[in-house]
């Protein structure tokens, strides 16, 4: 069973202007990490990267199929996506 905690999926803009979608359950945590050159190596040549929205699910998996979908998207579509959660 999943403890009560809040699971996120994020997307950060990176200094090339290009996107990274991941999970984490501490959104503070996981940008510091990726910004000191500890995260994903896609960030790490890209770097530094900001939030640009995060969302909140019940649980991991919740979470994770947001970022495989939004993966799956044309960049015109995330940025749609990324305004809509903006409103």
């Amino acid at each position: 069973m999943e403890k009560d905690s809040s699971h996120y999926f994020y997307v950060l803009e990176c200094a090339d202007q290009s996107f990274y979608a991941g999970y984490t359950n501490n959104v503070e945590k996981r940008v510091a990490v990726h910004n000191a050159g500890k995260g994903a190596k896609y960030t790490r040549a890209r770097g530094p990267v900001k939030c640009i929205y995060q969302e909140e699910f019940k649980t991991k998996q919740e979470a994770m199929r947001a970022e495989y979908a939004f993966k799956q998207l044309t960049r015109t579509q995330k940025m749609s996506y990324i305004r809509r959660g903006e409103s």
